[in-house]
């Protein structure tokens, strides 16, 4: 997907949005009067609608993302593995042609531990050890938005157990970087170059304290 800058002003839009998403789903969920429920279904839709207005997605896509989901409203989670050799980031080549740290949603049956491992796994080939995490992040602050609900990111520092990297769906390469040395095309919606400067920064610093938005 192109990157899209978000402005100011448009992006107090979309946090307007989102908040009246999140309202409209918790009245669904506590509701229990048919009538505040057909209010409430209606007030999601609208929402849906200025969503699609105010962003790149199509309103089926925002309705799909946006609208689909039962019982109070949270963020997503993403888990992202900072894997370091010789001082040099590993980072993933995606099929989309872009750089990221491996990782990706956290799914219901992982913890934040376990789904780190497992996505270094599948994207990057690599067994590794989660030793400590680097920052939990709201997206909001740091990345660009392509997706219309709240994502809570967690960065976590591994340790290489074993493993090589095999093509896949979602990769087509494993590659190490040093700090001057980043490629040019980072998937900034997933991994900033802020976030991928500051694994360097704790994977330095033996004293790093967790950054938490």
């Amino acid at each position: 997907m192109e990157e899209r800058v978000v402005t100011a002003g448009q992006q107090q839009w979309l946090d307007w949005i989102v908040r009246i998403q999140s309202l409209a789903q918790a009245g669904l969920h506590y509701g229990h009067d048919r009538f505040d429920l057909e209010r409430y279904a209606e007030l999601r839709d609208i929402a849906a609608k200025m969503m699609a207005a105010q962003s790149d997605l199509p309103l089926a896509k925002v309705r799909q993302l946006f609208c689909n989901e039962e019982g109070y409203q949270t963020p997503k989670i993403d888990t992202r593995a900072a894997i370091f050799q010789d001082g040099k980031l590993l980072l993933v080549h995606e099929s989309t042609g872009k750089w990221s740290l491996p990782g990706g949603w956290c799914d219901v049956d992982q913890s934040v531990a376990s789904n780190t491992i497992k996505e270094a796994k599948e994207e990057a080939g690599l067994d590794v050890a989660v030793e400590r995490v680097i920052a939990i992040d709201d997206w909001r602050k740091h990345n660009i938005q392509n997706n219309p609900y709240g994502i809570i990111k967690i960065f976590s520092l591994c340790r290489v157990l074993g493993g090589t990297f095999q093509p896949n769906i979602e990769t087509t390469e494993a590659r190490y970087f040093a700090r001057h040395e980043l490629p040019e095309n980072i998937a900034e919606e997933k991994t900033s170059r802020e976030q991928i400067e500051r694994c360097f920064a704790a994977a330095a610093d033996p004293g790093w304290q967790t950054r938490i938005d």
